[in-house]
């Protein structure tokens, strides 16, 4: 196994820069949206040239770590014995990312349900084009089982209520109850 550089495997190093970049930054509400802005580097890319797909889901983890380090469910998290998951995600992919762009990438929290906190992300190129977006649907897990996502929630705000879901979300959750799990294996 490689000493992680900064490349090859997971960007630890970048993960610890932006948490330290944003450690002091205004706190956020649980609600609220977090922008960061960073680079594709040369081993982000993939034989074309462009951010690899796998890639891009990485470099999202950017933005949600210190989101969550501003809007407090970090601390929560660590104060509780919670860990959270990607528990699924849905992406698009528009625009060309290349080695050296430099891109902007917003976080948001959308809500939540009785199983899973909701998040889109989303990265912008220099001319305000969107390069590709992701519905992230997140799991929050304590002593190695999801619990509802309030238990974790309610540590940083005791009054915390999801605002509703937009009809895009829903209609996401819907579609992907219907499909088969586990799936053929044929």
């Amino acid at each position: 196994m490689r000493r992680d550089d900064g490349g090859g495997m997971y960007p630890f190093i970048r993960m610890i820069y932006q948490s330290f970049k944003f450690r002091r930054a205004p706190k956020l509400g649980l609600f609220e949206t977090h922008h960061s802005q960073h680079y594709c580097l040369p081993w982000d890319i993939d034989i074309w040239m462009e951010l690899n797909n796998g890639r891009t889901l990485t470099l999202f983890d950017l933005g949600r770590v210190p989101m969550s380090i501003r809007n407090g469910s970090a601390t929560a998290a660590r104060a509780g014995g919670f860990g959270l998951a990607v528990a699924g995600a849905s992406v698009r992919y528009r625009k060309r990312v290349t080695t050296f762009q430099k891109i902007d990438m917003v976080t948001r929290p959308v809500g939540f349900d009785d199983k899973f906190l909701y998040m889109e992300q989303s990265m912008w190129n220099a001319k305000g084009e969107c390069c590709n977006h992701v519905l992230i649907r997140g799991a929050v897990t304590q002593n190695r089982r999801m619990v509802p996502p309030i238990e974790l929630l309610k540590a940083v705000d005791p009054n915390v209520q999801s605002p509703a879901l937009p009809a895009w979300v829903e209609n996401w959750i819907e579609a992907d109850n219907t499909r088969p799990w586990p799936p053929t294996r044929d």
